[in-house]
């Protein structure tokens, strides 16, 4: 079954977006993902410093 996601507090850090979603159980959780072609990282975190943190020192290897 996909999961479907509602986004919220969303942010452009570069190529990066950082958004603000409530996780299965209700909790909410942040992600940080590159939009770039071909790049691929996505990482989930429990807060939002750490999510804008992996933003800002990504580098695209695409």
């Amino acid at each position: 079954m996909t999961v479907h996601r509602r986004f919220r507090d969303r942010i452009r850090i570069g190529p990066v977006q950082v958004a603000t979603y409530y996780d299965g159980r209700g909790r909410d959780m942040h992600t940080a993902a590159c939009t770039a072609p071909g790049c691929g990282f996505s990482t989930d975190y429990r807060d939002r410093a750490a999510a804008e943190l992996a933003a800002r020192t990504h580098h695209c290897k695409a």
